[in-house]
């Protein structure tokens, strides 16, 4: 079977699509109130130091996604059990980022709609994009890239000229200001969305152009850092810290107040849109990972075989974790707590330290 590969283009509208994903519509870093923009700024050098550990990685080990490398470096005793550890993490976190989905499209258009079936339909478009392969899923999302960066252009531009931005609301930012957005930064939104991209340890691999992996996937990191900024600093412009901190989606919130001469109005389906397209993608891209890393452990020879019980386990998740959207907020800081700094940040950086110690010292047979 002829070997997938993507380009850097299509990789770094994977990264953006990624990262944008739920991270756009649900508020975070409220730990930080007017200044959840600043945090975002703060976290972005964190999240581009991971992923350059991310980066340092596969080119040490260009063949291997990082159940390979882990047991590599570490061992298969020690390696392969830890390896396992980031399957259960992986689906349910993917599950999670569908569980949003269903949530904002029952509360916003379909609220007769069952969330089993919802979702249903969700799984089963991701089943197929990745049955089709790594490398038509990376060509789709060059495809969405642009359309999402044009939708955003158009909300935000209509926000702001329908004169509904408060700058007061963002502004002043005193001393105790900027220690809160640093504490809501690290390790909140330094994990949350831009720790994440350790799934793309699976991903790299697949890059034809390999030295450009690095330059690629900072820039990306940037792009969705400045937009995630510039979008959350809009919300908060218009909604004002209490409210923003109470809306479950404060972006579609913000977008039905558009009334821009009794003409421009209800573009709330451009938010609708924009999540199902960030979370079809991130959801995707987190499926592919613990299905590579599965059949990597298990030794399957095409991780393809492995999609449709993927699905079924991830669909079956988002159903039956919690029981509303309060306890899904509730799971979810408990989740970004302990589960995801573990996988996203404490076992790469150890990965990387123990690497360069044994190859230092000539450990490696």
């Amino acid at each position: 079977m002829k070997k997938e590969v993507i380009g850097p283009s299509q990789l770094f509208a994977m990264i953006v699509l990624f990262e944008l994903g739920t991270a756009l519509v649900i508020p975070i870093g409220l730990e930080s109130g007017h200044a959840v923009w600043l945090s975002i700024l703060m976290a972005l050098p964190g999240g581009v130091m991971l992923y350059l550990i991310y980066n340092d990685l596969y080119r040490q080990f260009p063949d291997l996604i990082i159940s390979g490398y882990t047991r590599k470096i570490l061992g298969k005793f020690i390696g392969w059990p830890l390896s396992l550890l980031y399957i259960p993490v992986l689906m349910f976190n993917g599950s999670r980022n569908l569980r949003e989905a269903g949530d904002l499209l029952i509360s916003a258009s379909y609220d007769r709609t069952p969330i089993l079936i919802i979702n249903s339909i969700m799984v089963i478009a991701v089943m197929y994009i990745l049955n089709k392969g790594i490398e038509v899923f990376a060509r789709t999302a060059e495809i969405y890239f642009w359309i999402m960066i044009i939708m955003g252009l158009v909300c935000n531009g209509v926000v702001i000229i329908a004169g509904l931005v408060d700058y007061k609301n963002l502004f002043p930012l005193h001393y105790n200001d900027w220690v809160d957005a640093l504490t809501s930064a690290y390790p909140n939104i330094w994990i949350f969305p831009f720790g994440e991209l350790v799934c793309f340890s699976t991903v790299l691999p697949y890059l034809k152009k390999s030295g450009k992996s690095k330059k690629t996937g900072v820039a990306a990191i940037i792009l969705s850092g400045f937009l995630l900024c510039f979008t959350h600093a809009i919300e908060i412009s218009v909604l004002g810290v209490d409210i923003y901190s109470r809306a479950a989606f404060p972006i579609y919130t913000t977008i039905t107040l558009v009334n821009v001469a009794n003409f421009i109005q209800r573009l709330d389906a451009f938010v609708i849109l924009t999540l199902i397209i960030g979370v079809f993608f991130k959801m995707s891209i987190y499926c592919f990972a613990a299905t590579v890393i599965t059949a990597d452990l298990f030794k399957v020879k095409d991780y393809r075989r492995l999609v449709v019980p993927m699905g079924v386990i991830v669909l079956f998740i988002s159903f039956i974790s919690v029981e509303n959207y309060t306890s899904h907020l509730n799971e979810g800081k408990v989740f970004l707590k302990y589960f995801l700094p573990a996988i996203c940040a404490v076992v790469p950086i150890l990965l990387f330290l123990v690497h360069r110690i044994r190859k230092r010292f000539g450990w490696y047979r």
